[in-house]
């Protein structure tokens, strides 16, 4: 953390925006094995890492999303999270409404089990967050192994597990570019170089097919169910709550997170903000 910390500072001085704060080639070898052994539970282990800036206070907002932004570069190149370019994206209740086009992201709803940019072309292989400021009540994280996931359906509900790995319509939601149908279709239980890659958030697949014009069938809405009713079981899953300075990432192919509904402070400065990357290996 010095080393995060003096890079951050030197920052500082040039007056630059934040993401034209690039990890050095000194403070990747400062780092390198606290970044193997993170790799290493993102790839290999539990699929979730999460990491804190040292003590409360150490670190002003603006400071702390430096860091975070060095993190993560230290883990994998930032990517766009969406048609206008943001790469560092924040996650706060704007008072929006999913029903009305709006994300999860903005909302104080809770977002169920989910990947992000399950409707991408590309699936963002680390999703961090950086919390800045915890909300008045709720809004816990919630994590679970989509191979748990999928071999406890595998061995209870076969013919679920079939369904997941055919395509559904899948909305867009706001990630059209001029030219773009308003829906893509992907599996939920999909592939890429031998393991899996998890593309899931319920309510976009049911208003995809909305879009589409093709009412899921009752076979899909039972694979569906049973996919929910999995990944909800206590037993399966982690949860617990992040604070300020708390970085949590997670292995975006294969597992599946959640945020659990929230009420918020009434003070605007108080208010839940977390700060979202994309990262790609």
């Amino acid at each position: 953390m010095d080393a995060l910390e003096r890079a951050v500072r030197e920052w500082r001085s040039t007056g630059r925006p934040t993401t034209e704060l690039r990890a050095s080639d000194e403070l990747r070898s400062i780092c390198a094995a606290d970044t193997r052994t993170a790799l290493a539970a993102l790839e290999d282990d539990r699929g979730f890492v999460t990491l804190t800036a040292g003590s409360p206070g150490r670190f002003s907002p603006a400071d702390l999303t430096a860091v975070y932004w060095l993190v993560g570069q230290l883990l994998g190149r930032p990517v766009e999270q969406n048609v206008q370019g943001t790469v560092l994206y924040d996650v706060r209740d704007t008072g929006q409404d999913v029903r009305y086009g709006a994300r999860f992201s903005v909302t104080n709803a809770e977002s169920t089990f989910h990947t992000d940019n399950s409707f991408g072309a590309g699936v963002a292989d680390y999703v961090g967050l950086l919390c800045l400021n915890a909300a008045r009540s709720g809004g816990d994280s919630q994590v679970v192994s989509g191979y748990a996931v999928r071999d406890d359906l595998v061995a209870r509900d076969p013919r679920a597990a079939e369904v997941l790995a055919r395509p559904f319509h899948v909305d867009r939601r706001g990630g059209l570019r001029p030219g773009d149908e308003p829906t893509v279709r992907y599996p939920v239980f999909g592939s890429h170089g031998g393991g899996l890659v998890i593309r899931y958030l319920r309510y976009w697949i049911e208003v995809g097919h909305e879009k589409a014009g093709q009412p899921l069938t009752a076979e899909q809405v039972a694979a569906l169910d049973a996919l929910d009713r999995a990944a909800a079981e206590p037993r399966m899953r982690v949860e617990f709550a992040m604070r300020p300075g708390d970085m949590l990432f997670v292995n975006n192919r294969w597992i599946l997170h959640n945020r659990t509904a929230f009420e918020d402070h009434a003070e605007p400065e108080r208010k839940r903000h977390l700060v979202r990357l994309w990262l790609a290996r």
